[in-house]
Order: C-alpha cells, then sequence, then structure tokens
C-alpha cells in the first residue's frame, strides 16, 4: 500500500519528468525576477550582516552567488544568505491558501545549486516550478493548524519545497527524490516566536530553510536508507505540525501553484497590506487632514489580528509586522515602500502618534472568509463626528487582483536602484531575465 510520503512524492517526481509548458516557463521567470529584486534590496539592507557572515564562514570559494554583492561561495552558504536577504525586505512572494513565502528559500537553494553545478536555466525554472509546488501543496495541507501551533511555514515547509525544487533541478531519480524529501521534513524548522518584538531572525528562518533544502538533496548522493513513511503516525511530520496523526494528503493533485501566488506592492507582512490599501482609498478620496483624526479602527480577520496589532514600535522588523504602524504610515506618506520602514520613519513621531490612534478588532465573519478573502474594513473617525470607510477583500497583487509584467518591472527597476544600480542597467537586466536564454544577473559570462 503507498504510504503519504509516497503519494506526494510520486506527484512531485511526475511533475519533475514534464516539459514546462511557455506559460509555465514564463510565470517562473517572473517569479525570479520578483525573487532578484527583492534580494538586492534585503543585501542592501543586510550590508554589514551579510559581509561579517561571509568573514565568519571562511567559504570564499565557490560558483554561487550571494545575490547583491561581489562574492561566490558555496551552495549552502549562498542559499541560507540569498534565503535571508529575500526575506529581509518583506517584499517577497507569498501564497495565501498556504500562508507561506515560496519563492525565497525556494529560488535561494536552486539558483545556488543550479550555478554550483553549471546547470542551465531550464533547470533553474524546473526547480522552481517544482519547488513552489512542494511547499504550497504542503502549507495548504497544514495551515492554519500549524500557524497556531507557533510553526512558520515558510521556515517549515519552505525548505521541503527548497529540497524538491533542487532534486527536480538535478534530475533526481525517484528514490534519490525520496531520500531527500526525508531529509527535508526532518530538518524543517522555524518557529514564529522570533518575528516578536524587536527581534530581527525572521529572515533566519527563511535562510536556514534554504540551507537546509540544498543539505537535504546532498544526502540523496550518500545513498542513505530513508523511512518509508515520514510523514504519517505519532512521530510523523502531519502530527508534529498540527497534533493530527490522521491527517490525510487524500486525492492529491497538481496545483500548477507558481500561478497561485501573491505579488507584493508593500514592503510590510502581507496581513497589513490590505488595511494599507483601504487606508490609501479613503487618503485619496479626502474630507479629512491627519489633524482631524480622532480614532482609526480596523475590523479584519483574526490571522491580522493576532500578534500583529502591536502599537510598540522596536524597529524597522516590528515596524513591518504591525498593522496599525503600516496604516499609519500609509496615511502620513500616502506610500509604504523601503523608506517608510527604515529607520528614520519608524521613530518619526507624527507617524508613531497616529499609530496609537488605531485599534484593530478580529471579526468572526471576516475570519470565516479567509483563505478565499483577506478582507480588511478600515474606519476613520474624525473629532468633527465624520466617519470615513472602506473596505478590500482581496489586497493588490493576489492572483483575482495581479500585478502585471510592466508594475512587476517597474517594482524590480526601483528595488535594483535600492541597491545601488543604475536605473537603465536594471531595466536592461530585468528583460534579461524574462527573456534571455543566459540572464547575465545569473549566468555570470554566458549572456
Amino acid at each position: 500500500m503507498s504510504t503519504q510520503t509516497d503519494q506526494l512524492v510520486d506527484l512531485l517526481y511526475s511533475t519533475s519528468l514534464l516539459p514546462l509548458s511557455e506559460q509555465q516557463q514564463y510565470t517562473c521567470r517572473l517569479r525570479l525576477l520578483d525573487y532578484m529584486g527583492v534580494t538586492y534590496a534585503g543585501a542592501k539592507l543586510l550590508e554589514k550582516e551579510l559581509a561579517a557572515k561571509y568573514q565568519f564562514s571562511g567559504a570564499n570559494h565557490g560558483n554561487s552567488a550571494i545575490v547583491g554583492t561581489p562574492w561566490y561561495t558555496s551552495p549552502e552558504t549562498a542559499s541560507l544568505m540569498n534565503g535571508m536577504s529575500a526575506h529581509a525586505a518583506e517584499l517577497d512572494d507569498g501564497e495565501r491558501y498556504g500562508m507561506v513565502h515560496p519563492g525565497a528559500p525556494v529560488i535561494s537553494a536552486v539558483l545556488a545549486i543550479v550555478q554550483a553545478r553549471k546547470l542551465n536555466l531550464d533547470a533553474l525554472l524546473k526547480g522552481i516550478y517544482v519547488g513552489y509546488e512542494a511547499s504550497i501543496l504542503l502549507a495548504r495541507l497544514l495551515q492554519p493548524t500549524m500557524k497556531d501551533k507557533g510553526y512558520h511555514a515558510t521556515g517549515t515547509c519552505g525548505s521541503i519545497g527548497a529540497a524538491m525544487g533542487v532534486a527536480a533541478a538535478c534530475d533526481f531519480t525517484r528514490q534519490q527524490m525520496k531520500s531527500t524529501f526525508c531529509a527535508a521534513v526532518t530538518s524543517s524548522s522555524g518557529i514564529l516566536k522570533v518575528i516578536r518584538g524587536a527581534s530581527e531572525l525572521k529572515p533566519y528562518n527563511v535562510g536556514q530553510a534554504a540551507m537546509n533544502g540544498v543539505a537535504a538533496a546532498g544526502v540523496a548522493a550518500m545513498n542513505l536508507n530513508s523511512p518509508e513513511d515520514v510523514l504519517e503516525g505519532e512521530q510523523g511530520f502531519f502530527c508534529m505540525m498540527t497534533g493530527n496523526a490522521s491527517l490525510s494528503i487524500g486525492d492529491i493533485q497538481p496545483a500548477n501553484a507558481v500561478e497561485r501566488v501573491y505579488i507584493k506592492p508593500y514592503a510590510a507582512c502581507r496581513h497589513c497590506h490590505g488595511p494599507i490599501e483601504a487606508v490609501l482609498t479613503l487618503r485619496e478620496h479626502g474630507g479629512f487632514s491627519l489633524q482631524d483624526i480622532e480614532s482609526i479602527s480596523i475590523t479584519t480577520h483574526r490571522y491580522a489580528v493576532y500578534l500583529h496589532d502591536h502599537v510598540i514600535i522596536e524597529g524597522s522588523a516590528s515596524a513591518k509586522m504591525s498593522v496599525p504602524y503600516s496604516v499609519a504610515v500609509a496615511l502620513v506618506t500616502g506610500r509604504a515602500g523601503m523608506q517608510e520602514f527604515s529607520d528614520t520613519s519608524v521613530t518619526d513621531p507624527t507617524i508613531l502618534a497616529l499609530t496609537h490612534k488605531i485599534h484593530m478588532h478580529a471579526d468572526e465573519e471576516l475570519t470565516a472568509l479567509v483563505p478565499g478573502k483577506r478582507a480588511a474594513i478600515v474606519e476613520i473617525r474624525t473629532h468633527q463626528g465624520d466617519t470615513f470607510t472602506a473596505r478590500v477583500d482581496l489586497p493588490k497583487g493576489e492572483p483575482e487582483n495581479p500585478v502585471n509584467e510592466q508594475e512587476l518591472i517597474e517594482k524590480f527597476c526601483d528595488l535594483a536602484v535600492f541597491s545601488g544600480k543604475e536605473q537603465e542597467k536594471a531595466k536592461w537586466e530585468a528583460l534579461q531575465i524574462l527573456q534571455a536564454e543566459w540572464p547575465a544577473a545569473i549566468f555570470k559570462g554566458k549572456a
């Protein structure tokens, strides 16, 4: 009888054998473009930290690029550092049903191994496709219980997705893929506790997921026996993540998951995006001034309230997790980009004063809409007694409300320029990633 592990591995292995359609290849290039932009920006934000890690590791030989730097290193070190950079700006892609960020861990791992082994673009795109499929299918199955238990899906499911992406890129056999899967499951980790308060370790959850994915794939080369099933039973992955030993994959089908992700237009946790858009709509329509505001009420689903309702801002990382701060900075500046979550902005007295006027409320009816919708209702009350209200069900970037190619290119260019690139060079690089057989940003010396 086929085990749960065998069912999932069989699906992923059969997916890896199928050639990608032109549309799937194009979508994977779009995901790669978004990844490179956010990783450039993150590398700039973590410039000193990456230099310290590079010096500490001593791994200054290899073919895997540390994105946004002139350095090359081993695939393990590159995947760790790039995974952290990709998540540092809070602008990487995600999937709302699985509450997971697949791109940062998956592409960090696959890119590193493709460069290390001198593989081609087809291998990279296939690895991206399979990696997204694995991480999102698992996260959808385990959420929201996994989040309620305190696990960070990008760390847990992202690690498995990264490993499966590497296995696919390397054309692993079915047995090698199963060994990789089992190794990835036992090394998957990441707790939500590290994203609270002044902690800056949230990107580490992502970086270690990418690194563990590369390491798990390397285990396949050792020909070690793996268990028949790592998912089922009281000591299996399903029970460990959810407390439910009887959880079943069921009749699992391909999800074409790479098409189902959202693209972030704002540099904050995705739970902040609906409220940000609602308040930007109210700001555009006008009828009040900042001085008029008595209070702001945000009614939304419970996942956006729990541990995202803080008004004490302890730094940039804390601000990006705070819905009240995100709404306040958007209302004051009309934006919610990189600058609005800088050290300067998060200590701005006007923004902080407005943050303290914002109160959040979890609504059962809106919670029941999740994950189909992530609704947020923002109500501004003025000292004059006026009320201004806006509601957003699906913020910009969702598949149903997508970012188009031109908007994505503009996002990439903005982030590349933030990292220090010239505007024209950024535009050229974006077109290379979307069109070239050997994009120069990925394959040095091949373009």
